[in-house]
């Protein structure tokens, strides 16, 4: 092609060119570039081939300029929505939940307002039975590639031979200790517990969530994590009351009251432990020796999304290798795609925290899809959080 043309003239190919490099230097965003040169959607995909395209959505439909994604907290990298807007001219809203239950709940009272949003795999299959999940279309997602996932991790993400959802990283849910406050090693949720009411008393936390705080309190008797049984869910719930007052605070987002010293242990996943590991280094990460959770969470769109265009062109553009190993080295979970691991730094690989040996995740328990909404499990979590 030897003219561009813009408003309908022809622009000379140096021109072109330099738009181009305004393009590469990032002084222009993608959608500024084809305005000026006047590429526009017949010769989009050209471009996306070129590399200086995000998603085939961009290219064949409006993105609008906001969209809004539910997630979980310290989970990513502020750069990726910021170079996302930059890319697309859409400004990503993000909303943090503590819970599965809490996205549930939103999702099942309608108009959530998320065009994406991160599941954890034992509820994919909840969503698709109600009604509420988009079966995802797979053509506008050309960097995901499932042959490079690990499959342990991905199974929940398809049903019935239909993709809903697929994986942002896995990891396991232990708890961090500081260890200069709390000085006698541990090394299981018997201790923690224990602990919790003893030299831990007033400065400890658990997670503003029934899979995680009844599931670990069902381990200090070696019950299943994921236990719908009543008198082993009583057991549980016994504990739980006589741990309650002696508690910090019983809330997800536990890294600020760490950080602070207020807190001095809590119910921790990956990532978290990862972070605060890596930025206060005596806080340490460990994994209850009786089991506990091991964990996949997933990227799918709602049903109801109001802007499905946006919704697939950022979940397109997490799935990039490039982006998605920025994400990983920002929030610390582990990633299951092989193509990220490969741009991983060896330390990342290395660091026990994220690939733990595989004794310790042997005895780790997938949450199971019942306990979404077992109402036994959901009142107990509700008097536990109202004593």
């Amino acid at each position: 092609m030897s003219k561009s043309y813009r408003d309908g003239l022809p622009i000379s190919p140096e021109n072109f060119v330099d738009q181009l490099m305004r393009l590469k230097r990032g002084s222009i965003g993608r959608r500024d570039f084809l305005g000026l040169t006047g590429l526009g959607i017949a010769t989009a995909v050209m471009a996306r081939e070129l590399g200086i395209m995000p998603t085939p959505a961009f290219a064949a439909e409006s993105l609008g300029d906001r969209m809004s994604i539910a997630t979980w907290p310290n989970y990513h990298d502020p750069a990726t929505f910021e170079n996302f807007k930059k890319d697309t001219g859409v400004a990503v809203e993000v909303n943090v939940f503590g819970s599965n239950e809490e996205m549930l709940a939103k999702l099942q009272a309608g108009a959530s307002g998320w065009s994406l949003f991160v599941p954890t795999n034992y509820t994919i299959s909840t969503y698709k039975k109600l009604g509420i999940i988009e079966a995802l279309d797979m053509a506008k997602l050309p960097n995901f590639d499932g042959s490079q996932e690990d499959p342990r991790f991905t199974s929940e993400g398809t049903i019935d031979g239909t993709t809903y959802a697929v994986p942002k990283n896995w990891g396991t849910t232990g708890f961090a200790v500081n260890t200069k406050k709390l000085t006698k090693p541990m090394t299981s949720w018997k201790e923690f517990w224990d602990t919790a009411m003893a030299e831990g008393d007033g400065r400890t936390m658990v997670h503003d969530y029934q899979l995680t705080t009844i599931g670990n309190a069902l381990k200090y008797y070696g019950y299943s994590f994921n236990s719908l049984k009543p008198d082993e869910l009583a057991k549980a719930e016994e504990l739980l009351l006589k741990v309650k007052p002696h508690l910090f605070a019983v809330s997800s987002d536990y890294q600020p009251g760490m950080r602070a010293g207020d807190a001095w242990m809590t119910m921790c996943w990956t990532n978290d432990g990862a972070q605060l590991h890596r930025d206060i280094p005596e806080i340490a990460y460990v994994l209850g020796k009786e089991g506990g959770e091991i964990w996949t969470d997933f990227y799918a769109i709602p049903k109801d999304a109001p802007n499905k265009p946006a919704g697939y062109a950022l979940l397109n553009y997490l799935m990039n290798p490039q982006v998605a190993v920025k994400e990983h080295l920002a929030n610390g979970a582990p990633s299951i795609d092989a193509r990220v691991n490969k741009l991983l730094p060896k330390e990342v690989l290395d660091n026990p925290i994220l690939y733990p040996a595989a004794d310790l995740l042997t005895p780790l328990e997938f949450g199971a899809a019942a306990t979404l909404t077992d109402p036994g499990r959901a009142e107990l979590m509700a008097r536990f959080k109202s004593a």
